[in-house]
């Protein structure tokens, strides 16, 4: 007998804790005393679908609080389900109704969803939010160089959150913008005296069109002089010329080089026929004596004649 009283005991005590486990009693009656009605079935449900009862009812109740309208469990359910962050979108709507901005459920959710932080979002339309773009640098028609840094005050569109671009897109926007406003100076010390110049320049162009941001405001933190671009290239473009004038002029004396080993080669070559002719005088002065056309006195006149002309040719020298 005493046994089976502790076994009923103990599926008593398993029972309840399996109860209070489904049924959160607790959550259940923090939502009754805030004024909201959930039933325990529902709660019920929410485990057997695998849903943290606390996560939606807790959400709720501070919507239900802060008179959030047309609100359901079953939309922040939903959102639960689909991987959204339930908490996130409850405070961006509290958040938007306080600034009186226009913001319903679907559209928080979708925003969420598309992995956007929505309640930044909520905040920066109410607060409007500094981006500070890199150091530009851009080149004046002069070819000066200046590098300026801008500060662009934007405030979120709502409506442009879900396929709007982000910060980046604004950020090179902006530098695309500076660079064409320096750019088109004819002098650089335009752009140093009036940098006001390059916001008014900048905010015509309409840079925030297809972007999660509305543009306020563009303001020329800084801006310096750098380099001379100018003077940089035509001293690169000088050294360039003088290396292509020198390679001319080396290809010239290579040609010459060349042409005069061709000329030396042609003076050896005649050389060579004339000792070859001169080789060829003795055989045919031995040839016509042996045929009787020529005597040997002739021949001894040749040879005075030769032995003359090398002594005329000694003193000449």
């Amino acid at each position: 007998m005493g046994a089976l009283f502790y076994v009923i005991v103990a599926l008593v005590i398993v029972g309840i804790a399996f109860f209070l486990y489904f049924v959160p009693l607790g959550l259940w009656i923090t939502a009754l005393s805030s004024g909201l009605r959930v039933g325990v079935g529902t709660l019920f449900a929410m485990r057997l679908r695998r849903v943290s009862p606390s996560a939606i009812v807790e959400p709720m109740i501070r919507a239900h609080k802060a008179g959030i309208r047309g609100l359901t469990l079953n939309d922040l359910e939903s959102h639960y389900m689909a991987g959204g962050d339930v908490n996130q979108v409850v405070n961006s709507l509290i958040t938007a109704q306080r600034a009186n901005i226009e913001l319903d459920f679907k559209k928080a959710a979708a925003i969420d969803l598309a992995g956007r932080d929505v309640l930044e979002a909520v905040q920066v339309s109410v607060t409007p939010k500094v981006i500070q773009t890199p150091e530009i640098a851009a080149v004046a028609q002069d070819g000066i160089e200046l590098i300026a840094k801008a500060k662009v005050t934007v405030r979120a569109n709502i409506e442009r959150l879900v396929g709007g671009a982000g910060e980046d897109t604004i950020i090179a926007r902006v530098g695309e913008g500076i660079v064409t406003t320096i750019g088109s100076a004819s002098y650089h010390g335009t752009v140093l005296e009036n940098p006001d110049l390059i916001s008014e320049t900048v905010l015509k162009k309409g840079l925030d069109k297809g972007t999660a941001y509305q543009i306020l405001s563009i303001d020329i933190a800084d801006i310096d002089v750098g380099r001379n671009i100018g003077a940089s290239l035509k001293r690169d473009q000088a050294e360039a010329d003088k290396n292509i004038a020198q390679a001319k002029a080396e290809e010239m004396r290579a040609e010459a080089v060349a042409k005069e080993q061709q000329m030396r080669a042609l003076v050896v070559e005649r050389r060579a026929q004339v000792v070859e002719a001169e080789a060829e005088v003795p055989r045919a002065i031995s040839e016509a004596l042996r045929n009787g056309n020529l005597g040997v006195l002739d021949y001894y006149n040749l040879k005075n004649i030769e032995a003359d002309t090398k002594m005329r040719s000694s003193l000449g020298e």
